[in-house]
């Protein structure tokens, strides 16, 4: 049951807390900040939100500049929610750096296939899937 009201109050942050950076981030030209996940603590006082930020070069500096107004987002935060929620938690921001990652990943994939072309398992498959259907209409 715990579990259940804490995502729904995660849920309903990220929602916010998203709609609060659109609005910011509109004033800016050229940056993007967006909410990928809120988690709350088990007892409802802490919000921990994983911004991504574009372009991701400006990112620390965009973060400092979000953890310096925590207290306003905190406040508009409380205006958006203050009939859902009691308490406002505590805000914590870090930046998700999973899109980096997996774009890093796809870069080292497509350099290992430049490099062996010849190792596609595509190739191999359809023609380990011909031989079995060979077999199996031999037997048949």
């Amino acid at each position: 049951m715990k579990e259940t009201r804490q995502n729904k109050v995660a849920r309903l942050l990220q929602k916010e807390l998203s709609l609060i950076f659109q609005e910011q981030t509109r004033k800016t030209h050229g940056t993007m900040v967006s909410v990928t996940r809120a988690k709350i603590s088990p007892d409802m006082s802490i919000c921990t939100a994983y911004l991504s930020i574009f372009p991701s070069e400006k990112g620390e500096e965009i973060l400092e500049n979000i953890k310096a107004s925590e207290k306003t987002i905190r406040y508009v935060l409380g205006q958006k929610v203050r009939y859902q929620l009691r308490i406002i938690p505590e805000l914590r921001f870090f930046i998700d750096d999973s899109l980096d990652y997996i774009d890093r990943i796809d870069e080292l994939l497509k350099q290992d296939a430049e490099k062996h072309p010849h190792t596609e398992t595509g190739e191999e498959e359809s023609e380990e899937a011909e031989e079995n259907e060979k077999n199996e209409e031999g037997e048949a």
